[in-house]
């Protein structure tokens, strides 16, 4: 039995679903069906950390959902989505923030961040890994009683598959507040016989905050995604990828060409919106 309220259930305005909004009752009973296994399978105890596996398990369980039933390039929507509203509530937050794996009642936390890093988490090490740790806690505390598993039992389970070069994701998504500053500075596009020749330039930086928002910048060895897409597809805002690929930056300022068989329309980094950004409006700009 789920309960909603009236305006998820029962008066929201779904007319514009198959254009850009979200079906939010769809995304919602996803959710409430992942606490089958979260919450009602898997327990926490009282104490940090504990609604990550409830809550921020449940909103993973309905992105993937939502990503199998609407397809990857629509996601961008979805997580920008949950991404503004945990830009926002760290904006009103009046005690301390605190990351994930030790948060303290903090919604914008456990439900919108979590997804997003669980969902970025699943991009690096791939669905079938995120799977197996989930399943592993499943397997070991299913319906158990006392003592519950912790935050703790949930990194050792993620730590476990993914690999050395990687680690670092587990420490930055769950254990420290990490915020990116991506952007595309400038992008120009020429034809070169049947091809087209694209130079981007970047800027990126990383920064570590503390409970109370005060950011000390730290040096960039990241894998970051640079896409360079073309012709829209109805629903999807960014266009259909001629060029995607998964590259490490190390510094700031950043140059990459591409040549593509079809024209250009936008370049993007970190397009879909997997980093914490600030600002994601400049994360893609459109070809000159």
């Amino acid at each position: 039995t789920m309960p909603y309220s009236e305006n998820i259930g029962f008066i929201k305005d779904l007319r514009d679903v198959k254009g850009k909004d979200i079906d939010f009752v769809y995304y919602v009973v996803a959710h409430e069906m992942g606490h089958q296994y979260w919450a009602h399978q898997v327990i926490g105890p009282n104490m940090q950390g504990s609604e990550w596996m409830s809550e921020g398990f449940a909103q993973y369980s309905a992105l993937m959902v939502m990503e199998k039933e609407y397809g990857k390039a629509k996601m961008k929507r979805f997580l920008e989505y949950e991404m503004n509203n945990y830009l926002q509530g760290r904006s009103d937050e009046r005690e301390a923030e605190k990351p994930i794996s030790r948060n303290e009642h903090q919604s914008y936390i456990y439900y919108q961040k979590a997804s997003v890093a669980m969902y970025y988490l699943k991009e690096m090490i791939g669905e079938d890994k995120v799977n197996e740790a989930l399943r592993s806690l499943i397997t070991q505390f299913a319906y158990k009683e006392p003592p519950y598993p912790t935050a703790l039992n949930a990194l050792a389970a993620f730590r476990k598959v993914t690999p050395d070069s990687l680690q670092y994701i587990i420490t930055d998504l769950f254990e420290r507040i990490t915020l990116f500053d991506n952007r595309i500075l400038s992008v120009t596009s020429k034809n070169i016989g049947q091809a087209y020749e694209v130079r981007i330039e970047t800027f990126s930086d990383k920064f570590y905050a503390d409970s109370l928002g005060k950011e000390n910048p730290t040096p960039l060895n990241d894998f970051i995604d640079i896409g360079v897409f073309g012709k829209e597809e109805k629903g999807v805002s960014i266009g259909s990828p001629l060029i995607y690929q998964r590259v490490r930056i190390t510094k700031q300022n950043n140059s990459f060409v591409f040549r593509t068989k079809e024209k250009p329309l936008k370049v993007g980094i970190d397009p879909y919106n997997y980093l914490v950004d600030r600002i994601t409006d400049d994360n893609v700009k459109s070809v000159n």
